[in-house]
């Protein structure tokens, strides 16, 4: 018999058949639209990708998706990932998280899924606002931010998701936004690549509680002069004539405008593949509106993935004493009675 030829997903495939309950004009839409032509272009198998999720607007997202998916725990999205990844390894992870949901309630299950290299793919919706609670400032929002949780202003320091992500060494960090659908795009689609954790913060606006956070990222007539789009190999350059860069000052970054004695060779260039991740950690601190924010790829590494070598573990063990019983287990050791 002839091989059967399997039909080509198209991004509608991978749509369910749910109705998408997100406020209209919510970033969240975008988002979605671009993992389902990222899921086309990849063209796994739906039945072998898993969405897991916590608590939050975007966590809706796995009903909205047709793969496997699970709505879990509020931030603990990262540990039933684990638990599947590791248990089967045949699977593409993805876990959807929000500001709140993975750096709040969640922050430790995320640094120690960050750190232990787990081989699946975090993509955080960044509206810097609890949105599912109506309104409440959330560990991103900007100092002085006024809500109906914080009515004199947020006194809290805020938290860099970038910055966090690096200094738990992820292996793939990078950030887009909402609006910037091609790149948005194709850093979902460098992410899901990516083998290891890849850990993607993405800039997305709330526009019921927290409409224009982003402003000075995504009104076109600014846009060019508050963030830089980096890419690897290439000098930090930005602004609307191309006429600004980045360079090192010692430790520090500056911005200089080129011409004037200054050249392209004179500015910081990007090393996404630099083992060590000071330059990553020194972009993710750049922020607007002291100096342009970097979107894209911050750093792209190979280091052991936690699920491989748990399984490796569990081979050798079968392999030098056999299948386990779990009931002599109970019974052998150190026991008491109870009486």
């Amino acid at each position: 018999m002839a091989p059967v030829e399997l039909p080509v997903l198209k991004p509608g495939d991978f749509g369910s058949d749910q109705d998408v309950r997100w406020c209209p004009g919510c970033g969240d839409y975008s988002i979605l639209a671009q993992m389902k032509k990222v899921m086309a272009a990849l063209a796994w198998p739906r039945e072998k990708t898993v969405f897991v999720s916590g608590i939050g607007c975007s966590s809706r997202f796995p009903y909205y998706m047709n793969t496997y998916g699970m709505h879990s725990i509020h931030g603990r999205a990262p540990a039933f990932a684990t638990g599947i990844k590791s248990c089967r390894p045949d699977l593409h992870v993805f876990v959807i998280t929000g500001d709140g949901d993975a750096l709040s309630i969640g922050g430790n299950h995320f640094m120690h899924v960050v750190r232990r290299n787990v081989n699946l793919n975090i993509i955080l919706f960044n509206n810097r606002i609890y949105g599912l609670t109506k309104g409440q400032y959330s560990p991103t929002s900007e100092l002085g931010k006024i809500t109906k949780s914080t009515p004199m202003g947020a006194i809290d320091n805020p938290m860099n998701p970038l910055s966090l992500a690096i200094g738990c060494e992820a292996t793939f960090v990078a950030r887009s936004i909402d609006v910037h659908i091609k790149h948005l795009a194709d850093t979902l689609k460098r992410a899901a690549e990516h083998p290891g954790v890849s850990f993607v913060e993405v800039y997305q606006n709330c526009n019921v509680f927290n409409d224009g956070a982003y402003k000075y990222a995504t009104d076109k007539s600014v846009k060019s002069d508050n963030i830089i789009e980096i890419e690897h190999g290439k000098p930090l350059i930005f602004g609307k004539n191309r006429d600004k860069g980045i360079r090192l000052n010692g430790m520090q970054p500056e911005v200089v405008e080129l011409g004037k004695g200054i050249t392209e060779d004179d500015l910081l260039f990007h090393d996404e593949l630099a083992p060590e991740p000071t330059l990553a950690y020194l972009l993710s601190r750049m922020r607007y509106p002291e100096f342009p924010e970097p979107i894209g790829v911050l750093r792209c590494v190979d280091a052991p993935r936690y699920d491989e070598l748990l399984n490796e573990q569990v081979a050798q063990a079968r392999a030098e004493k056999g299948e386990g019983d779990l009931d002599k287990l109970f019974r052998s050791g150190d026991t008491w009675t109870v009486e």
